[in-house]
């Protein structure tokens, strides 16, 4: 008994159709978001869900103030300077060269304590928590540099927060909230 050879003039292997995102140096998407600078190369619209892929500079006292992502793992890859850690209620530093891992449901946040910025990227997996800078951040401003926001600027954001795809709350540390105390 004999068969026939698959016809492939009905169908392309899947292996074989082209499928790679590839986005050039400096060709991400950049926000500003309260001093820092993101430029998301990935989103999870562009990888099917699996994950968002950002590059940061974060300058002297940047970074973010505590928070959890419910339903997303965020990971961190110091590339230059150091930045301090929140871990739950405990904190660590950074320095260029190391791998951070935050598994969702983790209380956390970045804080650069030094004089020089610090670069790193950072993923989401999957991918969904870039649309907070996407659609919230600040288009950058040719000639200027990017600045601290006021408290309520970052109070603005809360609809952008309990969205699916962010997923993500607030649960400030108390040096937070003397900080908010202040500015206000």
């Amino acid at each position: 008994m004999s068969s026939a050879p698959p016809d492939s003039s009905t169908a392309t292997p899947d292996y074989h159709r082209p499928r790679v995102l590839h986005v050039p140096a400096e060709k991400g998407v950049v926000k500003w978001m309260s001093g820092d600078v993101y430029e998301t190369m990935a989103t999870a619209d562009s990888t099917n869900g699996a994950l968002g892929f950002t590059v940061c500079w974060v300058p002297p006292g940047g970074g973010p103030i505590a928070h959890v992502h419910k339903s997303a793992d965020e990971s961190f890859y110091l590339i230059s300077g150091s930045l301090e850690f929140l871990n739950g209620d405990q904190t660590f530093m950074a320095n260029a060269g190391d791998f951070v891992f935050v598994p969702r449901g983790t209380r956390h946040r970045f804080r650069n304590l030094t004089d020089a910025q610090a670069h790193m990227v950072s993923f989401f997996t999957p991918g969904g928590g870039e649309a907070l800078w996407l659609e919230g951040g600040d288009d950058p401003v040719p000639g200027a540099k990017p600045e601290f926001w006021p408290p309520e600027r970052g109070l603005a954001l809360g609809p952008l927060l309990v969205r699916k795809d962010i997923d993500m709350e607030i649960l400030p540390e108390e040096a937070d909230f003397n900080g908010l105390a202040d500015e206000a």
